[in-house]
């Protein structure tokens, strides 16, 4: 058992150097992905390239960094949490692209295009 325990200790150290999980949830998770969610969604909107999500995902990354510097006594300038939190921000940035832009292509394109799942579309048969 305590190799189980041992193991699950390394990889939340991976992933958030706080001392409490609900800390990391919170701030990366809820704040930074919902943050990036919202970016993801704003960028379809606007019908801009998923390319703009990757510069506003690192800025958001960047954002959340300094959220757990300042409220928490994390490390500010840590480049492998700035990577994490980051990726978190990148991730629920695309799936809010990607909700957004299979929506708009089944709304607006209505007469070619049908839902396929929550996240694409697909061409309706003639």
């Amino acid at each position: 058992m305590t190799n189980i325990t041992a193991l699950a200790s390394a990889i939340g150290a991976f992933f958030y150097e706080e001392e409490s999980l609900g800390v990391f949830v919170l701030v990366s998770v809820i704040l930074g992905g919902g943050a990036a969610w919202l970016a993801g969604r704003a960028v379809a909107a606007t019908w801009r390239p998923l390319a703009q999500i990757v510069f506003y995902s690192l800025i958001l990354g960047a954002a959340v960094r300094f959220i757990h510097f300042a409220l928490f006594d994390g490390t500010l300038l840590s480049l492998h949490y700035y990577a994490v939190d980051s990726a978190i921000c990148l991730a629920s940035g695309f799936l809010g692209f990607r909700t957004a832009r299979a929506a708009q292509m089944v709304t607006q394109y209505s007469w070619i295009n049908a839902p396929h799942g929550p996240l694409g579309w697909r061409r309706k048969r003639p």
